[in-house]
């Protein structure tokens, strides 16, 4: 009892709610921005690379790209008191600064027509992968969404799925940050291997935003 006890009438609120356990211990919104900063790591990149680099940008890309400007878009409230904005805050720095950085280097250090070339996705892949990024992205978004609301954002099955989406989510990125500059003067099965990878992920960060919507 001691210092938990109440006069009568008084309301208690707990310590410590089960929705200020974060994935990784990290502040809110600390996950969604490091999954913003490496998919942006991707544009920054391929803008870097050499003007005789044959790597161009990927389908995939865009449409994680529009979970980047969720993220960015968005601004948690956090209202636990022990919990500092910093990281957050830090993420949002750098997913802006380098933005500006990489693209006033652009702008002085390369060939306009190859990074215009190099932006747009191939028609092929376009026409082949549109549909089911597409339906990857907004099913896993949804199917974040509908664990959310059956199972309440305090469930500790819920709290468990959400971290386990952004583990893998981020974990997935990372490796394909690595895949996709292996492979992106590759053809055939690697191709495919990459893009059924990409459906993958898409579903696994979608799922992780729609638990965070």
């Amino acid at each position: 009892m001691g210092a938990q006890a109440v006069s009568q009438g008084t309301t208690v609120q707990p310590m410590f709610h089960p929705e200020s356990r974060q994935p990784f211990g990290l502040p809110l919104g600390s996950v969604r921005g490091l999954m913003s900063v490496v998919i942006c790591a991707f544009f920054w990149l391929l803008l870097l690379l050499p003007n005789e680099s044959p790597a161009k940008s990927v389908l995939a890309h865009f449409f994680l790209l529009g979970l980047v400007l969720m993220a960015f878009a968005s601004s948690p409230r956090i209202a636990e008191r022990d919990v500092s904005p910093f990281l957050p805050w830090l993420l949002r720095m750098v997913f802006v600064g380098g933005s500006v950085a990489v693209i006033a280097l652009v702008l002085v250090t390369r060939d306009m027509n190859v990074v215009q070339a190099r932006l747009t996705p191939d028609p092929d892949e376009v026409k082949a992968w549109w549909v089911p990024f597409l339906s990857t992205l907004s099913g896993g978004f949804a199917f974040g969404l509908f664990l959310r609301f059956i199972l309440g954002r305090e469930n500790h099955i819920f709290l468990a799925l959400r971290a386990w989406f952004s583990v893998v989510g981020i974990i997935m990125l990372v490796l394909e940050l690595g895949l996709f500059f292996a492979m992106s003067s590759g053809a055939g099965r690697m191709d495919e291997f990459l893009h059924y990878w990409q459906a993958v992920e898409l579903v696994v960060v979608s799922s992780y935003f729609g638990t965070r919507a």
